[in-house]
């Protein structure tokens, strides 16, 4: 019986293929990094190639193991979001690397719209705000300065697409170029509640609209895979970006639910049900899902570096070997020893929106060691929270809960911590990787398996731990004044 669901997780780090079960339980999974490129200060690009070759690897890899294609009732895809991949339509091969969402080479462009007054219709049009994290202008970039891309363009074989877009292309052998409304409403040229990509905000970015992708839903029979890939056309029946997919895959489908996923940055939204958000604090308006034609919508708090500041502290300075030793350090001390770390490696994200801000170590002294620097990356992530927390009730969106999941969450001492920071109960499901089990959610709902994405919801979602605050509110407001004071410097 076909009632397996395959999911393919495109994200920043890595990709991978997790196979589910339709009461949620993974049955197998392969996972394969991707390689980052760093050209120059602030530029992050990736393969687009190696995106699709690993990505395809992994499904190949994990089929075999539930008895082969045909018991895979439909596919679900999540993805990075914003990362822009441009293409040829006849070929089929990336025209340049994909830049990723962390790249920030196209400030000044943003500088130049924000200067020339578009920056508060932008916002009100898309629920975005100019910053080069987004799609838009990373495709003026290349449209500027890769002259493939112009040539592709001029000649009309471009294709532009967020890593799903190009996936569902490869998937399908070059038959569908879709992206789905949530990934759609990341690249500042969709209006909030537009069925399409708009025509005034591609001119505005200088974006042709016939290199875009069509906008779909984000469940149902979307597309299908070509039958030469797994021996069987498959259906994909479910799309959705990273972010809102973590956010399905925590259940939150009711208004004021919020989730955050601690991965390589760290993303929280609200589900703020049908009527599109407005923030008034540099919080971001972003669809939450589109299913049937009908939308829901989140309001968002974006952090651009969570996980990759303890990959930069293992990889570049060498205090740790493997993550998981962050959580054993930081019990090792009763505090950081005053020390505060700003993680602006790639500017500072919501609700400060500074892209030029660089990161800071603040309180250093002889006493400090490597557990300090650890402990204090760890509470730079209640930090940045506790920054968010305060613009999400500014705007009238209270917290009541924080349901948390990505890689980082699994780090008890963090989970604890986020709870004393922010004075708030924090969930923990047992399968952390919600992002994965949000698409699975989504394509199962897709393919019939349940009859709507609540009750996908409903039978897919695992236990809990709860974390609950116990923190004094002098010490929290000690490091809220160190917070603060070092964030100034950045």
């Amino acid at each position: 019986m076909s009632d397996y669901i395959l999911v393919l997780d495109a994200g920043t780090t890595s990709t991978r293929a997790i196979i589910f079960a339709s009461d949620g339980v993974p049955a197998a999974s392969a996972q394969a990094e991707l390689t980052q490129h760093y050209p120059q200060a602030g530029w992050v690009e990736h393969d687009a190639r190696e995106i699709w070759d690993k990505t395809l690897a992994c499904a190949r890899e994990v089929l075999p193991q539930i008895g082969g294609a045909a018991m895979v009732a439909g596919i679900g895809i999540t993805n990075q979001r914003e990362t822009v991949v441009a293409w040829d339509k006849a070929t089929g091969e990336p025209l340049t690397r994909a830049v990723v969402w962390q790249d920030r080479r196209t400030a000044p462009l943003c500088a130049e719209l924000r200067e020339a007054g578009h920056e508060e219709d932008i916002q009100l049009r898309t629920g975005l705000v100019l910053d080069p994290y987004f799609s838009a202008t990373k495709m003026r970039w290349m449209l500027d300065n890769v002259a493939e891309v112009r040539a592709a363009a001029d000649a009309g074989t471009l294709a532009f697409g967020t890593v799903e877009s190009w996936l569902v292309f490869k998937l399908t052998g070059g038959a569908a170029h879709i992206s789905d409304a949530s990934n759609a409403s990341r690249t500042l040229l969709l209006e909030l509640e537009g069925a399409a990509f708009d025509e005034g905000l591609c001119d505005l970015f200088g974006v042709p609209s016939g290199a875009l992708p069509d906008v779909v839903d984000m469940a149902g029979e979307l597309a299908q895979t070509d039958a030469r890939l797994f021996g069987r056309a498959i259906p994909i029946t479910g799309l959705a970006g990273d972010q809102q997919s973590a956010t399905i895959g925590q259940a939150c489908l009711a208004p004021g639910e919020t989730k955050a996923t601690y991965g390589t940055g760290a993303f929280i939204l609200t589900n703020q049900g049908e009527v599109a958000p407005h923030s008034q604090h540099r919080l971001l308006g972003t669809v939450l899902t589109q299913i049937d034609g009908r939308r829901t919508y989140a309001i968002e708090g974006s952090v651009f570096v969570a996980g990759s500041l303890v990959q930069w502290l293992r990889d570049s300075l060498g205090i740790v070997e493997v993550a998981s030793e962050t959580e054993a350090l930081a019990r090792s001390i009763p505090d950081s020893g005053g020390v505060t770390i700003v993680p602006a490696l790639a500017g500072l994200g919501a609700p400060h929106w500074q892209s030029e801000a660089r990161g800071v170590i603040a309180g250093l002294s002889f006493a400090s060691g490597k557990a300090e620097l650890a402990r204090a990356a760890l509470e730079a992530m209640a930090h940045q929270t506790y920054d968010l927390a305060q613009a999400f009730a500014a705007d009238g969106t209270d917290w009541q809960t924080l349901r948390i999941d990505g890689g980082m969450a699994a780090n008890d001492w963090m989970a604890q911590d986020l709870a004393d920071m922010l004075g708030l109960t924090v969930e923990r499901p047992a399968f952390i990787e919600t992002t994965a089990l949000g698409a699975a959610m989504l394509a199962a709902s897709g393919a019939g398996l349940y009859p709507d994405l609540q009750n996908a919801a409903d039978k897919m979602r695992g236990k809990l731990t709860r974390f609950e605050p116990k923190m004094d509110d002098a010490v929290r407001e000690e490091r809220l004044t160190r917070w603060r004071k070092a964030l100034s410097a950045a």
